[in-house]
């Protein structure tokens, strides 16, 4: 089973970021093989649907969930779409949402956390 975590750097103590579609990076873990690769997120510069373009390439991907702080409506629609599960939570390193999903202390939610225009939070 393969993860996503969007990260600020190339590696598992890079500082988690919170932004889904306009993160630098995504870490995607092997749950199986503890293997990990970096991506960059190349959908992060684009001028609109960055969260929809960076859904379609984890669907590529081939991870089962992500780890982020927020994701908005687009993003959260494509991602259930891929049958991608998103988990929330505030911050720590990529290793830290590692860990916490294998230990099952991160939240899933369904649907958007925050209003792609804005960026404001809706729960």
């Amino acid at each position: 089973m393969k993860i996503a975590v969007t990260a600020q750097d190339k590696n598992l103590d890079a500082e988690f970021d919170s932004r889904f579609g306009r993160c630098k990076y995504f870490v995607i873990a092997d749950l199986n093989t503890g293997e990990h690769r970096v991506e960059q997120n190349t959908a992060a510069i684009e001028v609109g649907g960055a969260g929809v373009k960076s859904a379609q390439f984890l669907a590529g991907c081939e991870v089962s969930a992500v780890i982020t702080g927020h994701v908005g409506p687009n993003a959260s629609r494509a991602l259930e779409a891929a049958g991608i599960k998103v988990f929330v939570m505030e911050s720590g390193t990529v290793r830290d949402a590692i860990k916490a999903y294998k230990e099952g202390e991160l939240t899933q939610v369904s649907g958007a956390t925050t209003d792609s225009h804005t960026g404001l939070n809706m729960s």
